[in-house]
């Protein structure tokens, strides 16, 4: 057996009879679990282990519990806070072998996952049965880590996030016990809504292994389109003012002008260099998407579109969305070489073209350069910084910029982040943004995880 001396050996051994060549300790796979999509400094676990059922789940607590063992849960690595990186060593529990779709009912638009199962696993499933999945956060994420870290993504605008779509977990307590939240039932009023509590916990309080999942019907007809803008602002109030007509939209995505040139060089597209929304529309027939894409080309002509250009064949959407989801990699490409450090908030939708203006203004400010994505739909929008985490200079002023658009969205009613988390980058915020009741979210931690070992030093200001 592979020797790791940082790690009780009788834990160890305990380990090794339950797991045999699963339980991992070589160079290459703790340095593959050190890190997620962060700029957050790497740390290498002191093993990794690969459960296959809730019961091995159970017995890996269970061990790590009695030697005081810090442990980590681990999906598909792509969070962005350092939501992964095992800041106090211990055991990484990589769960992404236990990527079995348990159950799928099309009468009740329901299914039940285990934790290492990907949205894109889920998707090819279901495709064959009239429902779908929405949630869509860009990378290939594990259903698991996108309810651990409350998850949403383009379609939010929609149809929510993984607080409103996720109905029931089992979740492996930090002591080894195994308790199911929630149910299948679409409402209930029976006791605290634990299910709520351990999504969005980032793996604090427990081991997500099986996830029960709202689906929803499958359009019979999509739509999308792009409209361009003199002004970020214009872009923002088309937003605003589709939003309050009630137009349904399924998807509204915001691209600034820098981040407008990042992909056209990185998808090889021509798009106009300027302010611009992405539209999906999602309706009952053709007619029905072609009259919402109307409405919204209306909205956008009122507040100066240059163009409205309709996609309605789905390759055309296809390299839409393609464009849009590897927007980070195009801004990272501005500076070859470079991580990202991204960032995002989330304000009350009335407050986000003056929060995205006096961002701009910061940043054009300053030595850096920063691209602006957003799901503007829902408020929430992200800052991707290139930098290079070896210049101190780059960190501290990304810091500084970082702050001021935390500080600027708390003042105007937001969140420090939408979608992102907490982690290891926004824990500072927490006080600010929640006040005493940290210290109520502090002693849910302590009373069902006394010894501070699961997932340790996140979600909470130390």
């Amino acid at each position: 057996m592979p020797d790791s001396p940082t790690l009780p050996s009788v834990l160890l051994d305990e380990l090794h009879r339950l797991l045999g060549d699963r339980l991992v300790t070589s160079a290459a796979v703790r340095d593959h679990h050190s890190h997620d999509e962060s700029y957050h400094p790497r740390r290498l676990p002191d093993a990794v282990v690969f459960p296959v059922s809730t019961e091995e789940v159970q017995a890996i607590v269970s061990a790590c519990a009695r030697h005081g063992c810090p442990m980590v849960p681990f999906g598909a690595g792509t969070s962005l806070e350092g939501h992964v990186i095992p800041v106090r060593g211990g055991v990484t529990i990589d769960l992404s072998r236990m990527n079995r779709i348990l159950r799928v009912s099309v009468e009740d638009l329901d299914a039940t996952v285990e934790p290492g199962v990907t949205r894109k696993q889920l998707e090819k499933h279901l495709q064959s049965t009239g429902l779908t999945f929405h949630l869509d956060p860009g990378a290939d994420a594990t259903i698991g880590g996108m309810a651990a870290t409350r998850a949403s993504g383009t379609t939010a605008v929609r149809y929510g996030t993984m607080r409103e779509v996720v109905l029931g977990l089992r979740v492996v307590l930090p002591d080894g016990r195994a308790i199911e939240t929630g149910g299948r039932a679409r409402k209930s009023s029976a006791g605290y809504d634990l299910t709520r509590l351990f999504v969005g916990a980032e793996g604090t309080l427990g081991v997500i292994t099986a996830v029960t999942l709202r689906l929803h019907g499958r359009p019979e007809a999509i739509a999308a389109a792009t409209s361009h803008f003199d002004t970020i602002d214009a872009a923002v109030e088309t937003v605003i003012t589709a939003i309050q007509l009630g137009i349904p939209v399924a998807r509204i995505e915001l691209l600034d002008e820098v981040q407008l040139e990042a992909v056209n060089r990185f998808s090889r597209l021509d798009y106009p260099v300027a302010p611009t929304l992405f539209f999906e529309f999602h309706g009952l027939s053709e007619r029905d998407v072609l009259e919402q894409a109307s409405a919204v080309e209306e909205v956008a002509r009122e507040h100066g579109a240059r163009r409205f250009d309709q996609a309605v064949t789905a390759e055309t959407r296809a390299a839409l969305w393609q464009a849009r989801h590897d927007a980070y990699y195009a801004a990272l490409a501005l500076r070859p070489g470079s991580r990202g450090w991204t960032t995002d908030v989330c304000v009350p939708i009335s407050r986000l073209a003056e929060c995205i203006v006096e961002t701009k203004k910061d940043v054009a400010s300053s030595s850096l350069v920063a691209a602006l994505v957003g799901h503007v739909g829902d408020g929430n929008f992200h800052m991707i910084f290139p930098v290079r985490p070896e210049d101190p200079s780059e960190l501290a002023e990304v810091q500084r910029l970082t702050d001021r658009l935390v500080e600027r969205a708390l003042r105007l009613g937001g969140t420090c982040t939408g979608e992102h988390g907490v982690g290891l980058g926004k824990q500072r915020f927490m006080s600010v943004e929640h006040g005493e009741a940290v210290d109520v979210m502090r002693a849910i931690k302590a009373a069902l995880d006394p010894q501070d070992l699961m997932n340790p030093g996140k979600l909470l200001p130390l």
